[in-house]
Protein backbone atom coordinates (compact mmCIF):
# COMPACT_ATOMS: atom_id res chain seq x y z
CA UNK A 1 0.00 0.00 0.00
CA UNK A 2 1.46 3.07 -0.84
CA UNK A 3 0.68 6.74 -0.50
CA UNK A 4 -1.75 8.93 -2.44
CA UNK A 5 0.34 11.62 -4.20
CA UNK A 6 -1.20 14.59 -5.50
CA UNK A 7 1.26 15.65 -8.55
CA UNK A 8 2.31 11.91 -9.81
CA UNK A 9 -0.07 12.64 -12.62
CA UNK A 10 -0.83 14.96 -15.19
CA UNK A 11 -4.33 16.92 -15.30
CA UNK A 12 -7.49 16.42 -17.62
CA UNK A 13 -8.25 19.37 -19.18
CA UNK A 14 -11.56 20.76 -18.09
CA UNK A 15 -11.99 17.89 -15.25
CA UNK A 16 -11.88 17.59 -12.02
CA UNK A 17 -11.61 14.47 -9.73
CA UNK A 18 -12.66 14.41 -6.27
CA UNK A 19 -12.20 11.33 -3.66
CA UNK A 20 -14.92 11.08 -1.16
CA UNK A 21 -13.96 9.07 1.48
CA UNK A 22 -16.68 7.83 4.19
CA UNK A 23 -16.42 4.37 6.41
CA UNK A 24 -20.73 4.32 6.32
CA UNK A 25 -21.14 5.51 2.73
CA UNK A 26 -24.91 7.27 3.86
CA UNK A 27 -24.23 10.55 2.76
CA UNK A 28 -21.45 9.35 -0.06
CA UNK A 29 -23.34 8.32 -2.80
CA UNK A 30 -25.74 10.60 -2.88
CA UNK A 31 -23.13 13.53 -2.74
CA UNK A 32 -21.41 12.03 -5.16
CA UNK A 33 -24.87 11.62 -7.36
CA UNK A 34 -25.08 15.43 -6.94
CA UNK A 35 -21.42 16.18 -7.58
CA UNK A 36 -21.91 14.45 -11.28
CA UNK A 37 -24.33 16.19 -12.71
CA UNK A 38 -22.02 19.59 -12.97
CA UNK A 39 -22.15 20.61 -16.36
CA UNK A 40 -18.99 23.54 -16.52
CA UNK A 41 -16.48 21.21 -15.85
CA UNK A 42 -16.41 17.45 -16.31
CA UNK A 43 -16.70 15.77 -12.21
CA UNK A 44 -15.24 12.50 -11.93
CA UNK A 45 -16.35 11.23 -8.04
CA UNK A 46 -14.17 8.12 -6.83
CA UNK A 47 -15.68 6.96 -3.80
CA UNK A 48 -13.55 5.09 -0.58
CA UNK A 49 -14.84 3.73 2.67
CA UNK A 50 -11.31 4.04 3.95
CA UNK A 51 -7.54 4.56 2.86
CA UNK A 52 -4.94 2.93 1.53
CA UNK A 53 -6.35 2.88 -1.82
CA UNK A 54 -6.17 -0.57 -4.15
CA UNK A 55 -2.88 -0.75 -6.19
CA UNK A 56 -4.21 -3.03 -8.95
CA UNK A 57 -5.30 -0.32 -10.62
CA UNK A 58 -2.67 2.62 -9.67
CA UNK A 59 -1.78 3.14 -13.39
CA UNK A 60 -5.59 3.59 -14.41
CA UNK A 61 -6.54 5.96 -11.35
CA UNK A 62 -6.96 9.28 -12.31
CA UNK A 63 -4.92 12.36 -10.36
CA UNK A 64 -7.25 13.42 -7.25
CA UNK A 65 -7.50 16.82 -7.26
CA UNK A 66 -9.52 16.80 -3.90
CA UNK A 67 -9.82 14.19 -1.00
CA UNK A 68 -12.97 14.88 1.02
CA UNK A 69 -13.65 12.75 4.61
CA UNK A 70 -16.98 12.84 5.56
CA UNK A 71 -17.38 12.66 9.59
CA UNK A 72 -20.57 11.58 10.70
CA UNK A 73 -20.52 12.91 14.37
CA UNK A 74 -22.95 10.35 16.10
CA UNK A 75 -20.55 7.38 14.95
CA UNK A 76 -17.02 7.04 16.80
CA UNK A 77 -16.19 4.73 13.66
CA UNK A 78 -16.46 7.54 11.11
CA UNK A 79 -13.92 9.94 12.93
CA UNK A 80 -11.23 6.65 13.94
CA UNK A 81 -11.87 5.49 9.82
CA UNK A 82 -10.93 9.14 8.89
CA UNK A 83 -7.66 9.72 11.69
CA UNK A 84 -6.44 6.42 10.49
CA UNK A 85 -6.70 6.93 6.41
CA UNK A 86 -4.77 10.64 6.82
CA UNK A 87 -1.22 8.71 7.12
CA UNK A 88 -1.92 7.52 3.85
CA UNK A 89 -1.81 10.97 1.78
CA UNK A 90 1.40 11.99 0.82
CA UNK A 91 2.43 15.69 2.51
CA UNK A 92 1.59 17.71 -0.44
CA UNK A 93 -2.34 16.94 -0.35
CA UNK A 94 -2.66 19.36 3.00
CA UNK A 95 -1.67 21.92 0.53
CA UNK A 96 -4.81 22.69 0.07
CA UNK A 97 -6.27 19.22 -1.54
CA UNK A 98 -7.73 18.14 1.36
CA UNK A 99 -11.03 19.14 3.61
CA UNK A 100 -13.48 17.33 6.31
CA UNK A 101 -16.99 17.27 5.69
CA UNK A 102 -19.34 17.04 9.02
CA UNK A 103 -22.83 15.56 9.26
CA UNK A 104 -25.20 15.25 12.00
CA UNK A 105 -23.55 18.08 13.80
CA UNK A 106 -27.43 19.59 14.77
CA UNK A 107 -28.32 15.96 16.33
CA UNK A 108 -28.19 16.14 20.19
CA UNK A 109 -26.81 12.30 20.25
CA UNK A 110 -23.95 13.67 18.73
CA UNK A 111 -21.19 14.65 21.71
CA UNK A 112 -19.52 17.77 21.58
CA UNK A 113 -15.86 16.16 22.38
CA UNK A 114 -15.97 14.52 19.50
CA UNK A 115 -16.88 17.73 17.25
CA UNK A 116 -14.26 19.54 19.31
CA UNK A 117 -11.81 16.46 17.80
CA UNK A 118 -12.48 16.95 14.08
CA UNK A 119 -12.21 20.62 14.94
CA UNK A 120 -8.48 20.36 16.60
CA UNK A 121 -7.79 17.89 13.89
CA UNK A 122 -8.48 19.90 10.88
CA UNK A 123 -6.91 22.56 12.45
CA UNK A 124 -3.71 21.14 12.92
CA UNK A 125 -4.07 19.92 9.18
CA UNK A 126 -5.00 23.47 8.31
CA UNK A 127 -7.78 22.15 6.48
CA UNK A 128 -11.10 23.43 6.01
CA UNK A 129 -13.98 22.02 7.55
CA UNK A 130 -17.54 22.05 6.05
CA UNK A 131 -20.64 21.35 7.62
CA UNK A 132 -23.32 19.39 5.68
CA UNK A 133 -27.07 18.37 6.40
CA UNK A 134 -27.54 15.31 5.08
CA UNK A 135 -31.06 14.19 5.41
CA UNK A 136 -32.61 17.15 2.99
CA UNK A 137 -32.27 17.51 -0.64
CA UNK A 138 -31.82 21.20 0.01
CA UNK A 139 -28.85 20.40 2.42
CA UNK A 140 -27.15 17.63 -0.26
CA UNK A 141 -27.40 20.74 -2.83
CA UNK A 142 -25.90 23.24 -0.55
CA UNK A 143 -22.79 20.65 0.53
CA UNK A 144 -22.31 20.24 -3.22
CA UNK A 145 -22.18 23.65 -4.50
CA UNK A 146 -19.75 24.21 -1.26
CA UNK A 147 -17.37 21.06 -2.48
CA UNK A 148 -17.33 21.92 -6.31
CA UNK A 149 -16.08 25.80 -5.33
CA UNK A 150 -13.35 24.20 -3.38
CA UNK A 151 -12.81 21.17 -6.31
CA UNK A 152 -12.48 23.95 -8.67
CA UNK A 153 -9.82 25.98 -7.44
CA UNK A 154 -7.88 22.96 -6.31
CA UNK A 155 -8.16 21.23 -9.82
CA UNK A 156 -6.61 24.48 -11.28
CA UNK A 157 -10.22 25.48 -13.09
CA UNK A 158 -10.23 28.94 -11.37
CA UNK A 159 -7.85 31.38 -12.78
CA UNK A 160 -5.68 33.27 -10.17
CA UNK A 161 -6.42 31.28 -7.47
CA UNK A 162 -5.03 28.41 -6.02
CA UNK A 163 -5.64 25.76 -3.68
CA UNK A 164 -3.26 27.12 -0.89
CA UNK A 165 -4.41 30.02 -1.37
CA UNK A 166 -7.83 28.98 -0.73
CA UNK A 167 -7.05 26.59 1.90
CA UNK A 168 -5.47 29.70 3.98
CA UNK A 169 -8.88 31.53 3.48
CA UNK A 170 -11.19 28.72 4.46
CA UNK A 171 -8.68 26.74 7.23
CA UNK A 172 -10.03 25.95 10.39
CA UNK A 173 -8.94 27.88 13.65
CA UNK A 174 -10.00 26.58 16.81
CA UNK A 175 -10.55 29.21 19.68
CA UNK A 176 -8.11 28.98 23.01
CA UNK A 177 -10.58 28.50 24.93
CA UNK A 178 -11.66 25.04 23.25
CA UNK A 179 -10.12 22.78 25.98
CA UNK A 180 -11.69 24.96 28.91
CA UNK A 181 -14.58 23.45 30.67
CA UNK A 182 -18.33 24.70 29.70
CA UNK A 183 -20.29 26.17 31.98
CA UNK A 184 -23.59 25.38 30.52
Amino acid sequence: MSLLKPFSKLPGLNTANILLVESEEQFQQSLADALVEETAVTVNVRLAKSLPLPMENEESRPRIDLVVFIINLTSELSFQSAEASLKYLDPGYFLGKVCFMVTNARKASAPTERLDAVRKLAASLHCPLLFAEDQTPDGVANATERLLTILKVSAGLVPMATALYLSNLTRCTVPPDIDQPSFD
